[in-house]
């Protein structure tokens, strides 16, 4: 373990990868670290707010898989966050990927409830082939072109053997219900179509045991505790930084100068990155000097960044029957299987596939969350909240056939707009390896005499295989922290640490 490190360390960005590296750093004995934060907040992709009585979550709500193996789910329990339920053995002993068993109601288009035992059916067909991708490049190789393509060929193959008894109407419907899982799918992947996702990158995505809970009181709540562990001058906001100027060549002490906005230069002796991927996407060229390897490069734009937006819709009083948990919404006159909208502007309240009914925090509260991905997310975040508003309402009306039900009160995520993040999360986009992944987790510089661990990565898009997740990110910070550790340590950090 390093102890008494006197080595400057800069971490970019106050989200949970940026908290989790400076956390680990000063138990260990560093004491000279700083964040510099872009914004005037701490949490990054964490944002709870509140909507009449209740909390919601524009940016990370879940906990998937809360299990011993999930330090999310351990931090959350040791500051005592989490709903006695969620703390159960049998909760966390249940293994169920990433599809908790939630009670849903169907509405169709045509403003029917339909029984969600008819619709199972094209449940159990779906998530059959979403667990059992092909998962290496064995079969043909472009009989598949994505994960799309995959899902669409085989639910039509297998579609007509086991549905063929089925009179067309109901065989109509489970189709149109594929339709809805293919576009939830993509608000769980934050990516426009299932069809830019790579099949055998799919699999890369580990999930981890128990039923997926949240933050009774919000995600933030995680944040506050990990944040008042922290020295209170350790941050600071309001610093956008400009561009990092790292050394390829041989260097002495403070290789490393951050440069921010304000004109500021700050000399560290390393710097750990946890922006965003689409913001790496987007302002890479200008960000470090000199650029970043071909290699990094590369990855940075094979691995795919998307966008999920959420729509909270609060209501007076449910229209939605008392346990239930999950509203699913199917277009009954598309022919087609489909997971995306031709005509964005006229059509882009199609995308929303499903609403989540939100927990309460407080009796007479009424919240629902509605999902939508893909450009039709990036284009209901230009529209004004009345525009959306009057969007949601027509939608409701035309699938229950009630034209009294009026919503309160809306409020819209808008990730693709905020210009630090540049979209919600990363997905294995079409083309992309676990090498992609393993060469975004890489320090600089790469090789040589320089002074060794520069420039560092973390974040949700540097870990292989819990990318897009709230722990993904935690762990990608403790990770980099434990690089910086042992290069200063005579003896390695302890196995468990590592990744």
């Amino acid at each position: 373990m390093a102890t008494n490190v006197d080595s400057k360390v800069v971490i970019v960005g106050c989200g949970i990868a940026g908290i989790a590296a400076a956390q680990r750093l000063l138990k260990s004995g560093f004491s000279n670290v700083r964040i510099l934060e872009a914004t005037q907040r701490s949490g990054g992709r964490i944002k709870t707010c509140r909507l009449g009585n209740t909390s919601i979550e524009i940016g990370a709500a879940f906990i998937h898989g809360p299990s011993e193996e999930n330090p999310v789910f351990c931090l959350a329990r040791d500051y005592n966050l989490l709903d006695p339920k969620c703390l159960t053995p049998e909760n966390q002993s249940v293994d169920v990927g990433e599809y908790p068993p939630l009670v849903p109601n169907w509405f169709t288009s045509s403003g029917q409830k339909v029984n969600p035992e008819s619709m199972n059916p094209a449940l159990e067909l779906f998530h059959e082939l979403l667990q059992n991708t092909p998962q290496s490049k064995t079969h043909k190789p472009r009989s598949w072109p994505s994960v799309g393509d995959f899902i669409k060929s085989e639910v039509r193959r297998r579609a007509a053997k086991r549905w063929k008894d089925k009179d067309k109407s109901t065989r109509k419907l489970l189709l149109g219900a594929i339709s809805t899982m293919l576009k939830e799918e993509c608000c769980s992947s934050a990516t426009n179509s299932m069809e830019e996702l790579d099949l055998v990158g799919f699999s890369m995505y580990q999930s981890i045991k128990g039923v997926d809970c949240t933050f009774p009181s919000g995600t933030e709540d995680l944040v506050s505790n990990l944040m008042s562990e922290l020295p209170a001058d350790l941050v600071s906001y309001s610093r956008p930084v400009r561009c990092i100027h790292w050394s390829n060549r041989k260097s002495g002490v403070n290789a490393v100068v951050v440069e921010c906005e304000d004109g500021d230069r700050i000399p560290a002796d390393h710097v750990i990155v946890t922006v965003s991927l689409g913001y790496l996407k987007k302002h890479h060229s200008t960000l470090f000097s000199p650029p970043l390897p071909a290699q990094k490069l590369r990855s940075i734009h094979k691995i795919g960044f998307g966008t999920c937006d959420k729509i909270h819709v609060e209501f007076e009083s449910p229209w939605w029957d008392a346990d239930c948990e999950i509203i699913y919404l199917l277009w009954d006159d598309e022919e087609n299987i489909s997971d995306h909208v031709l005509e964005i502007g006229e059509k882009w309240i199609r995308k929303i596939s499903s609403f989540t009914v939100v927990k309460p925090s407080q009796r007479g509260s009424h919240v629902l969350c509605g999902w939508i991905s893909g450009h039709e997310a990036e284009h209901m975040e230009t529209l004004p909240e009345q525009e959306v508003r009057r969007s949601i309402t027509e939608l409701i009306h035309t699938f229950t056939g009630d034209h009294t039900i009026t919503p309160k009160r809306i409020v819209c995520s808008r990730w693709f707009h905020d210009p630090w993040t540049l979209g919600s999360y990363c997905h294995p986009a079409n083309g992309c390896s676990a090498q992609d992944f393993k060469n975004m987790m890489g320090p600089l510089p790469v090789t040589g005499e320089q002074q060794a661990l520069q420039v560092l990565f973390a974040g949700e898009a540097t870990h292989p295989s819990y990318y897009s997740s709230l722990h993904g990110a935690l762990l990608s910070g403790w990770r980099e922290a434990d690089r910086l550790i042992s290069h200063y340590s005579v003896t390695c950090p302890h196995p468990s640490q590592k990744i």
